[in-house]
């Protein structure tokens, strides 16, 4: 069958001087309008060459698919939700580019809902957020992703979901896991390999699985290496400048203060920076300094932050890619995004 019928070919969109509509592609190329629906959504149900000759078509016309009314014809929007709890700004940003990467060249768009899950009606609040914007899936960022209430409810009203959180959470959702313990780790065997063994940790708050997870990893690191982190030496902070500085004000103003300082994110290792510098603690000479994130701002601090890098983009395109996966295809079931140290200028060996 022919591409176009001759008496269709005067009657194109731009002849009527308007854009081309999934009827014009269907009339024009002979097909149905449930088939170049198929086409559209990527259906494997289209033989090749008719799929061909109607992609050929529609990019001769200009024809481009309207998200919104392929949503109200599947009753679901072309739309992919990003739920956050996180303090940080640079991780939401990063997370957030990572996930557009992903969905660049799709018909799927992303939208994000902040939230606090501190709150008691959180849960529902994302729930309307989810029915009223039709969404296709939901990224679950930390550390609404380690809620399993909140998992347990998408479930429930039949919306797909991936979790991005420091470790397996369950073996049904599809997941990426970031490995903190092992990120942490590197960090405790880096300061170690320097010689340092009055070593400091600042902690994310408790609420948090990463920081448990970092802190576990710090530690562990440490014990297998014979040395025990004293409590005092381990202050739990917010994951924020200002928690940073506080931690770093109890550890470094005292008369006995530590060689060197983990700290679970970049923003608190530059509120150690800013309490070092009030005090005349020059870094690295006196105290050594690691961050976790490795976040634009390790690389703008002075001297330059070490800090472990957890690969945050890649993360939210790898989260995003699985959900655009069709239906019934997890061929990205479960995936890992390994931490790993960057070494910079912040550390060296301590003073005897």
């Amino acid at each position: 069958m022919p591409l176009r019928k001759k008496a269709d070919v005067a009657a194109t969109p731009q002849s009527l001087g308007r854009p081309a509509t999934i009827n014009d592609i269907a009339r024009l190329s002979g097909v149905s309008k449930k088939t170049v629906s198929r086409i559209i959504n990527n259906s494997p149900l289209v033989r090749k060459d008719t799929r061909d000759k109607v992609e050929a078509l529609m990019r001769e016309v200009g024809y481009t698919p309207d998200p919104l009314a392929r949503g109200l014809a599947f009753r679901r929007s072309f739309l992919i939700g990003m739920v956050y709890d996180n303090p940080t700004a640079q991780y939401v940003v990063d997370m957030q580019n990572g996930a557009l990467d992903a969905l660049r060249g799709s018909t799927f768009e992303l939208v994000v809902h902040p939230c606090d899950t501190r709150s008691p009606g959180y849960i529902e609040g994302v729930k309307r957020f989810v029915q009223q914007q039709k969404l296709h899936g939901v990224i679950l960022v930390p550390r609404a992703s380690e809620d399993q209430a909140l998992a347990d409810m998408l479930d429930e009203i039949g919306c797909r979901f991936t979790r991005i959180a420091a470790l397996p959470l369950d073996e049904t959702s599809q997941m990426v896991i970031t490995h903190d313990r092992d990120g942490a780790a590197e960090a405790a065997d880096y300061l170690l390999s320097l010689g340092h063994r009055d070593i400091a940790l600042i902690t994310g708050p408790t609420a948090y699985r990463s920081a448990h997870e970092r802190t576990a990893g710090f530690i562990e690191a440490l014990e297998r290496r014979g040395i025990e982190l004293p409590p005092a030496r381990i202050i739990e902070a917010g994951y924020t400048f200002e928690s940073g500085v506080a931690a770093a004000e109890k550890l470094l103003l005292g008369k006995q203060r530590p060689t060197a300082i983990f700290t679970g994110n970049d923003e608190m290792a530059a509120g150690v920076y800013k309490v070092a510098m009030r005090a005349g603690i020059s870094i690295p000479r006196e105290l050594s300094v690691v961050g976790y994130d490795d976040s634009p701002l390790a690389s703008r601090l002075w001297p330059s932050l070490t800090s472990v890098r957890r690969n945050t983009r890649d993360t939210g395109r790898t989260a995003a890619a699985m959900l655009i996966q069709p239906e019934g295809k997890n061929a990205m079931p479960m995936a890992s995004v390994r931490p790993h140290l960057i070494v910079r200028d912040s550390c060296q060996p301590p003073q005897d």
